[in-house]
C-alpha cells in the first residue's frame, strides 16, 4: 500500500506515519495545495498512491477541495474508478453536512479525530487495502 497523508498538524502526521508505515510506503503533505502537487507529479510518474488520509481544515487549500482536484486529475488522467484512490478524511468536525459535503466529493471513508488505531485499521479492511486479518 502506497499512502499519502495530508495533514498540517504535527503530531497527527506523526501518528498516521507511525499506524500506516507498516504496511508499506507513507509520504506526507502538509496542506491541501502540497497534497494536488505530490499527487500530480504520482500520477505522470505512473506512481499510484492507494490511500490517501485527508484533514478537512487546513490552510492554503482545504480537505474538500484538494479531494475536488484530486478526483478531477484522476479524471483528466483517466484512471479507471477501480484504480482511484482511496480517501479518508479525517477531522475534528462531527456534523452530517460535513459527512455529505466529503461523500459528494467521493471520499470513501470519514474519521473523527483523535484517530484511533482499531478505527483506522477497520477502515482499511473496509477498503480492502490490509488483509481481514490484522488486528488492531
Amino acid at each position: 500500500m502506497r499512502a499519502l497523508i495530508v495533514e498540517d498538524n504535527l503530531t497527527n502526521r506523526q501518528l498516521l506515519i507511525k499506524l500506516l508505515s507498516p504496511f508499506g510506503e507513507t509520504e506526507v503533505a502538509v496542506d491541501g495545495k502540497e497534497a494536488v502537487d505530490i499527487f500530480h507529479k504520482s500520477l505522470a510518474l505512473g506512481e499510484r498512491y492507494s490511500l490517501i488520509c485527508m484533514d478537512i481544515m487546513m490552510p492554503e487549500v482545504d480537505g474538500y477541495e484538494a479531494l475536488a482536484q484530486i478526483r478531477q486529475l484522476e479524471e483528466e488522467n483517466n484512471v479507471a474508478p477501480e484504480d482511484a484512490a482511496k480517501v479518508i478524511m479525517t477531522t475534528a468536525v462531527d456534523s452530517p453536512s460535513s459527512v455529505e459535503e466529503a461523500k459528494s466529493l467521493h471520499c470513501d471513508g470519514y474519521l473523527l479525530k483523535p484517530i484511533r488505531k482499531l478505527k483506522l485499521m477497520e477502515e482499511l479492511q473496509r477498503l480492502e487495502l490490509i488483509p481481514a486479518d490484522v488486528m488492531g
